[in-house]
């Protein structure tokens, strides 16, 4: 190989490298600035609601993920169909995407709607509402849900990260300012906090919106339904088993053992322990579009491999530091007084490690379009809700359910990546004969 070829593709890989570590160190910076704001507006819920209130207002969040799986893969095709446009054409297809799916969302969420509303004693019943305005304002939540993936995948595929950034800041603004003042000065409860969460992410969509308008001007190409319906299906139904997964176990809890608000210090604890995968959860949301254009561009990137390296070591410090600083949060707040949750926290925060791991490999095998994982992924996942339904008589027994079924999950995200659906590479010599 000529030495000109060698230094040119030692060049691209650490500009690309590069460039990962400086914007995924700004998604990290936004992460935690969002997750601080949105960990402010739970000590708000746990110091100001009612157990009851606190523990249905936790359980209507999870709720508000199983409503964004539908558009779950909605983020990643938007964001592989903009990180692929590299032609005028293929750009007018994309606006035609964006419009049509933005219409069709639409519908989608109408249709959810109806269900949930013609079921609403039901929800009430299971989620332990005192009234159904929580329900009906989820609802609304829902819809803004389903759009925000939408521009956020429209900004990631244009590696746009700095307003994607912000975009989780504002979200967590709005909690944080509509949804606190409602508790602490209107001495609103679960319904209140809910209106704080639908401005947030009124305003994050806005923004979203607001940076993509230029696509709004430009000619829109005829939507390819099927086309679009064969990419977004699969990553819908790999990321949504990622995510139901995430968020399962406290649906099942506060069904089987919130009565009376009996799972409030669950709720509070887990919420601690979530936030692990979405402290790293932004390593992945920068690698994503990178692979995606390295794939179009036929380059060899590295980037999964850093990437995941970087998560481990990263969720085992905030494992460490939830280890440390759980017990204080615990203590000042005056929660958890029988201690059936503090001593169990390690054993959460454990299980989330697999399950951030196992996303970076997910979204590894996503970006390359190689789906063999689907079935496995979304077979695990209602298997998961299967156990569930059987072994919820403990917090501890829903814990290591969960710890289970993401050493699980993990193994397989590694079973595709490096021996089931084995990607070929691209020859070193195609990648330095690149312009």
């Amino acid at each position: 190989m000529p030495a000109e070829a060698i230094e040119s593709k030692t060049a691209v890989s650490q500009n690309h490298q590069g460039s990962f570590f400086r914007q995924s160190g700004w998604m990290m910076i936004t992460a935690v600035g969002g997750g601080a704001l949105m960990f402010a507006v739970q000590i708000i819920a746990r110091g100001f609601l009612k157990d009851d209130e606190y523990s249905a207002f936790v359980a209507l969040i999870q709720l508000t993920n199983w409503m964004m799986i539908p558009s779950l893969g909605l983020q990643m095709v938007f964001t592989q169909q903009t990180a692929a446009a590299r032609t005028e054409q293929q750009r007018h297809e994309l606006v035609g995407t964006m419009k049509s799916v933005l219409l069709w969302t639409f519908c989608l969420w109408l249709l959810m709607a109806v269900i949930a509303l013609g079921g609403m004693n039901h929800w009430v019943e299971v989620l332990k509402l005192k009234n159904a305005t929580s329900l009906v304002l989820t609802l609304l939540v829902g819809f803004t849900m389903l759009w925000q993936p939408i521009f956020q995948g429209l900004l990631q595929g244009r590696q746009n990260f700095f307003w994607l950034g912000w975009v989780a800041v504002f979200n967590g603004v709005g909690r944080l300012v509509i949804g606190g003042f409602i508790v602490l000065a209107l001495h609103g409860q679960a319904s209140g906090l809910m209106t704080g969460v639908l401005a947030g992410l009124v305003l994050a969509v806005g923004t979203g919106g607001w940076q993509n308008l230029d696509l709004w001007r430009e000619t829109s190409a005829k939507f390819d339904v099927a086309g679009w319906l064969k990419r977004v299906v699969p990553l819908t139904l790999g990321f949504g088993a990622s995510t139901f997964i995430f968020s399962a176990d406290a649906i099942a809890v506060q069904d089987y053992l919130g009565a009376n608000g009996a799972a409030a210090d669950y709720m509070f604890g887990s919420t601690l322990c979530r936030a692990i995968v979405l402290f790293t959860a932004p390593l992945a949301a920068v690698m994503f579009p990178k692979l995606v254009h390295s794939r179009a561009s036929s380059q060899k990137s590295d980037l999964m491999g850093l990437t995941l390296l970087v998560t481990g070591g990263l969720c085992g410090i905030a494992v460490a530091g939830l280890w440390l600083v759980g017990p204080i949060i615990f203590h000042v707040l005056k929660k958890d007084p029988n201690g059936l949750m503090l001593p169990l926290m390690p054993m959460f925060a454990l299980g989330m490690v697999p399950l951030g791991m196992g996303n970076v490999l997910l979204y590894n095998l996503m970006a390359h379009s190689r789906f063999k994982i689907v079935p496995a992924t979304a077979a695990l996942a209602i298997g998961y809700w299967f156990a569930l339904q059987h072994f919820h008589d403990s917090f501890k027994m829903v814990i290591e359910t969960f710890d289970i079924f993401t050493v699980v999950y993990l193994g397989i995200c590694a079973l595709f990546n490096w021996v089931l659906d084995k990607d070929p590479g691209i020859a070193v010599e195609t990648i330095a004969t690149q312009p």
